[in-house]
């Protein structure tokens, strides 16, 4: 059985269902992290696969493989709590060309202030609104003048399309091994308010050149592919396409959890911006 992309054998399942049922007391929590032991699943920086684990767990035990103890916080969903701070209000409007903006730079969130702010910049402007982003994930805000222009958020790559994959010309094994050097951009919103010519490709570049150090200081590997979906027809990727990404085709409008091959999901373009030259070569070795 396949869950969270790793592949589980009889035999680790019902070491998993021993865990899970040997202690009452033990949390889900608990569980979760003598699992991620146990079968030494880990990330590449050496920590624990913990959310990873707790999300393959939650599926096991829906699918009726495994039973877990019943949550000690029932009622949390670990749904962003919508509240409106004063701090995230409309603001007046702001023009003025990318290339007059003085001290424009990109700052990571580095405080439980900070994300919550950013959480809630999200869930009020960009159109798909807030989710808790997967994996690693590094988030940022993008300022100049004195202000909040943009927001970015960058987590885990998607764990299979084609158009990217064909592009990469990795095996299943080999994708398996090496996701983790593929980072996603997820979240990008100028705020509402920003007017701002050549603005969102001049930030793509800036991020491109700042995360894979900073990915590399937070989680202890380097990435060499950025990879983001653009729906259509809402959006025409000029932006990415001025910062050099490459466009590589179009989803087919599944997702991950289309059983039913129902296409019901928008379809969205495929973008890929490589960060270093070698990055098939680190892809694929």
């Amino acid at each position: 059985m396949k869950y969270c992309g790793r592949d589980f054998s009889d035999t680790e399942i019902e070491g998993i269902r021993r865990i899970s049922e040997q202690e009452p007391s033990l949390t889900r929590l608990a569980i979760s992290r003598l699992v991620c032991e146990t079968l030494s699943w880990r990330k590449p920086d050496g920590a624990l696969k913990e959310m990873s684990c707790r999300v393959a767990l939650l599926r096991m035990h829906r699918d009726g493989h495994i039973r877990l103890p019943p949550p000690r916080h029932p009622g949390h969903s670990g749904k962003l709590r919508r509240h409106r701070t004063a701090q995230a209000e409309p603001e007046p409007a702001f023009v003025l060309p990318a290339s007059e903006l003085l001290d424009l730079r990109i700052d990571p969130v580095t405080t439980r202030r900070e994300s919550a702010l950013w959480n809630e910049y999200v869930d009020r402007y960009h159109y798909l609104g807030y989710q808790p982003l997967p994996g690693a994930q590094i988030r940022y805000f993008a300022r100049a003048e004195g202000r909040t222009l943009a927001l970015f958020g960058f987590g885990a790559a998607a764990w299979k399309t084609a158009p990217r994959d064909r592009f990469i010309g990795w095996t299943d094994h080999q994708r398996a091994a090496r996701l983790h050097l593929v980072v996603n951009n997820a979240r990008f919103l100028i705020l509402p308010w920003i007017t701002s010519r050549h603005l969102a490709s001049r930030l793509l570049g800036l991020v491109a050149r700042q995360l894979p150090d900073q990915w590399l200081h937070r989680y202890g590997y380097r990435p060499v592919l950025l990879e983001t979906f653009v729906e259509k027809p809402r959006f025409a990727g000029t932006c990415y396409r001025a910062a050099n990404w490459l466009y590589l085709g179009d989803t087919k409008g599944r997702g991950k959890l289309d059983a039913t091959h129902a296409c019901a999901l928008p379809i969205k373009s495929v973008w890929v911006l490589p960060l270093t030259p070698h990055f098939r070569k680190s892809l694929s070795a």
